[in-house]
Order: C-alpha cells, then structure tokens, then sequence
C-alpha cells in the first residue's frame, strides 16, 4: 500500500479524537429496537394509574354492591309476592273446611275448600252453585258463623218438595248432583222472593238449610266454592 492509501486508511478509521465517543455500533440481526417501553404488569393493567392490588380491591368492592342490591331487590320481590298473596286471600279467594256432613257425599267432614268471593260480581248465582254464606239470624247454632249449601231455587221461582223430589213451578227438578236413590223429604209449596235464594244440602236426610231458616237474602252469599284442595286424594272442581 503508497503512503497516500495508509494516510487515508488511518484518517477514515480514526476520525473521533481520543477521549471522545465514537460512532454508535449498529445493531445485530437478533436485536431489534422496541417501539414502546415494557411496563410492569401490575402497572399495565390498573386503572387510572393505580396499582393491581388496588383495583382488585375496587373490584371486589363492587362486586359485593352487586350483590347486596341483588339480596336486596329479592327480598323486595318476596315481600311484594306475599303481600300479593295475602290480598289474594282476603279479597277473592278464601279457603274453608267442611265440619259437618251436611253436604256428603260431594263434600265430607274435614274437607278444604276454596271460595271465589268475586264470581258474583261478574255473573248472578246460578242453580247448582255450592255457595258459602253467613249464619242466618233465624238460625239458632252457636259457634257457627258461616255454612256451605248447594243453591237449588231461584228468586221468583215457587218450590216445593214431595214424592222424594224437588219441584220448582211445578216440575221435577233433576239434581244430577245428587246420589242414585237420594230422596228429598216432603216440603212447601215456597215461594221465593226477589233477590233471595232457596239452598240445601246434599245429604237432604240431615241437613239444616232453606228447609228450616227459609231462603237466603243475596247479600249474605261469601262466595262460590269451585274446588276442593284438601286431602290431596279428593283434589277436583265443584
């Protein structure tokens, strides 16, 4: 090599004077430059530059508000559910238990019923409704306050009882309610007036009804009973 070329190899080489930095090396292959620093987890993830452990605090902590308003409009549904039970109860149907065999063989002694004590709002009574209805003043039986019959004449109607059957205006009537070969004790001629109703019971052997008190004023009926719910054995509609 001339003299020139080393001059000029030595002045490319050594352009940084001692004591200075030199020209930055370049990367190797496997070293790439990151974009963006590396931020601890623990950073990167919480929220308004708190720490993990504090978010997972706020967390729990809402997740606990969460719960307790579920706890809480739960126990809001149940009290509301019962509160509409009981109003249920009181304004339209109401359960009553059968204490005498008056109305055997469709209802017995022990027997739970329900009664709607809004059907006649809607409809008038009809012939055959089982109705609950209070104690008639006529009637001397103490400890009773309510009684359950089977609605058989009609406001208007003239009935009577003989030959075993009942007739209304004159003409049989036929009581598919009650057992083959039941029989209905000589009674009347009644007639009913308007606005009252001629009940009896089935067991026409040993039942106190209309027979004995007279007809019932409409506005001592309770209700209808529609359905039988106790004992299980015996659950259907009347």
């Amino acid at each position: 090599m001339t003299e020139i070329g080393q001059k000029y190899c030595v002045e490319t080489v050594s352009q940084a004077e001692p004591g200075e930095p030199g020209p930055e090396p370049a990367p190797e292959a496997d070293e790439i430059p990151l974009e963006y620093p590396v931020v601890p987890t623990n950073q990167r993830y919480a929220r308004n530059g708190r720490s993990g452990r504090h978010a997972t605090a706020s967390t729990g902590a809402r997740h606990s508000r969460r719960r307790r308003s579920r706890w809480i409009e739960g126990g809001v549904v149940v009290v509301l559910a019962v509160v509409a039970a009981l109003l249920i109860r009181l304004l339209v149907f109401q359960p009553y238990f059968i204490p005498s065999t008056s109305m055997v063989p469709t209802l017995k002694v022990g027997d739970k019923v329900y009664v709607n004590k809004l059907d006649y709002d809607f409809h008038s009574v009809h012939r055959g409704d089982i109705v609950v209805f209070r104690k008639p003043a006529d009637l001397t039986a103490p400890g009773i306050t309510d009684l359950i019959k089977r609605v058989i004449g009609l406001p208007g109607e003239t009935i009577s009882g003989r030959n075993g059957s009942v007739y209304i205006d004159g003409h049989p009537l036929i009581e598919l309610w009650l057992p083959r070969g039941a029989k209905t004790g000589d009674f009347g001629p009644v007639v009913i007036p308007k606005g009252e109703y001629f009940v009896m019971g089935d067991n026409r052997g040993d039942s106190a009804d209309s027979r004995v008190f007279g007809p019932i004023p409409a506005r001592l009926i309770v209700g209808r009973a529609f359905m039988i719910v106790w004992p299980p054995s015996r659950w259907r509609g009347l």
